[in-house]
């Protein structure tokens, strides 16, 4: 099993959470963050001069998923949040060593 989180721009969050159901992957933690990569953030320009945003607001996707499915919740993910530009977000693949159900008891691959 994997862990996939995605850290992606706000406005794609609903065609991403579109193409995962449509893939049949409901099951999601969606948490909205802050935050920056190697631009450092955006610079914007007021009447008053340049003014520096460094933490950008993004939305996080967290799913769990079997290891076979990896490829295609990444090629859902991407197909829908890429658009060429800083900024598009990342996608971190973590193993999960375990994963129970709590309402049932169930482990690993009947838990997910």
């Amino acid at each position: 099993m994997k862990k996939i989180e995605a850290i992606i721009r706000d406005e794609s969050f609903e065609p991403v959470k579109k193409a995962l159901e449509k893939e049949s992957y409901f099951g999601m933690t969606v948490s909205e963050v802050c935050g920056r990569g190697k631009q450092n953030g955006i610079r914007l320009q007021w009447r008053t001069g340049e003014y520096c945003v460094d933490l950008i607001p993004k939305t996080k996707i967290e799913l769990v998923v079997l290891d076979q499915d990896v490829n295609a919740v990444i090629k859902a993910i991407t197909a829908n949040s890429r658009s060429g530009e800083f900024g598009d977000g990342k996608i971190f693949i973590v193993p999960v060593e375990s994963a129970l159900r709590i309402r049932t008891g169930d482990r690993n691959e009947n838990a997910i």
